[in-house]
């Protein structure tokens, strides 16, 4: 029974001293995790599109660029330009014109707020992917963590059940066992061979699971997660306005918001294209002629007749566009709200879950079984009894390893979830290599 209980003490110290599968095997925290995240190609992506978002902003703020023209007028077709130089004596009207268009109405800066109020929705579209992005790599990571532990578990569990095969085998010679309960020892000890590999694969999965999270290879001897458990702490429910608090700096929820300031920003610029835009412009005429000097100058102005109405089709649009915009906000607020309960409510139960665990449950299947171990060495229990309390403790354990691995995925999501985007930032600036 000692190799049996041996396997109890350390799963409680687990998560303190993480399991080193191979010496070649890479430590892997989950501060690392999290930062491979934040530069996966998903994340990457996201903020690529963002950069285009500001620059768009930089390409809204100019005015029109003033238009230069040249031209040669009054060519004589029957008597031809004359003779001399072609700048002093042809004949011919030369002309430099340059027009600039007026634009009313405020609409380069409202285009350049549309510009600015998308490359900030742009930004925390990016934010948003960096923490989802996170969330998926902090439940691999805790998935990997929670693999090597459980590996850790059976393999105590199949060397307690070898080393009972092994004394049932000699006390079968010996005549002072029957070779029934000596058979179902060995399957007792052939099964947990199997637990053992199969606990071996879910490592293995779990590590490739991780490495699509992180964007990163696996190296040659792969990686071990290093990492302590959470704690499950006393926690109280939010208030109303507290929830609300943080569902409106959620990178999301921001988004949204400053789409919709896009969309109003957007609209009013539709409004503006009511004022016409005059062209203004100057043009210096020469024209080698003794009659008359041989310089001129010509001033214009043209006004495009654009009629009130005719601007009505952007008008609309833009005002379908920013109710659209308003009814995706309160969509993402709904949702956001309803997200962020749930994920304090999936806290507050799993530490729940994990508090009985800890303080009853694990505790008294631990007694149970080594109460069963010494009454067998005595002769005072069955064989049938003593296995299915190690059964009893085996399922324990492995139970009570897949509740802290769901507390822990709780608390970071809900951690994540609850942080403002500068804390996010600040979080990622600050992360150890």
């Amino acid at each position: 029974m000692g190799a049996l209980l041996g396997a109890a003490t350390p799963w409680a110290q687990a998560a303190d001293t993480p399991s080193v599968p191979a010496a070649a095997a890479s430590p892997l925290t989950l501060q690392q995790v999290l930062e491979a995240a934040r530069q996966n190609p998903d994340t990457v992506a996201a903020q690529r599109a963002a950069d285009a978002a500001r620059a768009d902003v930089q390409a809204a703020n100019r005015a029109p660029a003033p238009t230069l023209s040249a031209g040669v007028s009054s060519i004589d077709l029957q008597n031809g330009a004359g003779s001399g130089p072609f700048w002093t004596q042809k004949r011919l009207d030369k002309s430099l014109g340059l027009d600039w268009t007026w634009e009313r109405g405020n609409k380069r800066a409202l285009r350049t707020e549309v510009a600015e109020r998308s490359a900030r929705a742009a930004q925390a579209d990016g934010t948003d992917m960096a923490v989802m992005q996170q969330i998926g790599a902090q439940n691999a990571f805790y998935d990997m963590l929670a693999a090597q532990q459980r590996l850790q578990t059976v393999q105590a569990i199949a060397q307690s059940a070898q080393q009972l095969a092994d004394t049932a085998a000699r006390r079968l010679k010996a005549g002072d066992l029957s070779s029934q309960e000596a058979a179902r020892t060995r399957i007792e000890a052939e099964r947990a061979r199997a637990d053992v590999h199969s606990a071996q694969r879910e490592q293995q999965q779990a590590a490739q699971l991780l490495s699509t999270w992180t964007g990163q290879k696996p190296p040659v001897g792969g990686w071990t997660a290093q990492g302590t458990w959470p704690t499950a702490q006393p926690n109280a429910a939010q208030a109303e306005d507290a929830i609300d608090a943080l569902v409106e700096q959620r990178p999301d929820v921001v988004a949204a918001r400053e789409r919709v300031a896009a969309a109003q920003a957007a609209l009013q610029a539709a409004q503006a294209l009511r004022s016409a835009d005059p062209s203004i412009g100057a043009t210096f005429d020469h024209y080698p002629d003794g009659t008359r000097t041989n310089r001129l100058l010509g001033l214009r102005i043209s006004i495009p007749l654009n009629g009130w109405q005719r601007f009505d089709g952007e008008i609309g649009r833009a005002l379908a566009q920013e109710q659209q915009s308003q009814d995706l906000l309160q969509k993402t607020r709904v949702q956001a709200r309803s997200e962020q309960v749930a994920l304090m409510q999936g806290w507050q139960a799993s530490a729940g879950r994990l508090k009985i665990y800890e303080e009853q449950i694990i505790p008294q299947a631990t007694q149970v079984a080594a109460q069963a171990e010494l009454a067998y060495s005595k002769g005072g229990l069955t064989l049938t009894d003593l296995l299915d309390a190690r059964r009893t403790l085996k399922t324990t354990q492995l139970e009570a390893l897949a509740v802290r691995s769901e507390h822990a995925k709780a608390l970071g999501t809900w951690q994540l979830r609850s942080a403002s985007p500068e804390a996010l930032q600040l979080r990622s600036a600050t992360t150890p290599p």
